[in-house]
């Protein structure tokens, strides 16, 4: 009998920050810092009530955290992690450059904050 796969996150992962920058002629520069918490089943992510960024033009934001989002599920469910996702997601804390940021850099740190929670399960290696 095979065993079941172990669930993520086994227990609450708080404070899980990055900065994703690279400057170049295609600037990158997004800033999040996200709690990972069991739940039942699945994925959800949840912007923090109050969280202010100053950016402009603050309408990106919303697509941004959306981005981010993207990018932890992304990196949680792939196979060869072989985990059950049964994950809440908080973002806490977000930076934004006028000329650096956009959706693409929020989807690469998500990337980023998931692996980065992987590691402190000890589900990889740093």
């Amino acid at each position: 009998m095979t065993p079941a796969p172990p669930r993520f996150p086994p227990y609450p992962i708080r404070g899980v920050g990055v900065l994703h920058q690279k400057q170049n002629c295609a600037p990158h520069f997004a800033g999040i810092e996200v709690d990972f918490e069991p739940a039942a089943e699945g994925f959800v992510f949840e912007v923090a009530h109050g969280l202010t960024v100053d950016h402009e033009p603050a309408e990106e934001l919303p697509f941004f955290f959306a981005a981010a989002a993207t990018g932890i599920e992304e990196q949680l469910r792939l196979p060869e992690h072989g985990l059950v996702i049964a994950t809440r997601v908080v973002l806490r804390r977000a930076r934004a450059d006028t000329f650096g940021s956009h959706r693409q850099a929020f989807k690469i740190a998500g990337h980023l904050a998931a692996r980065k929670a992987l590691e402190r399960a000890g589900h990889l290696r740093p």
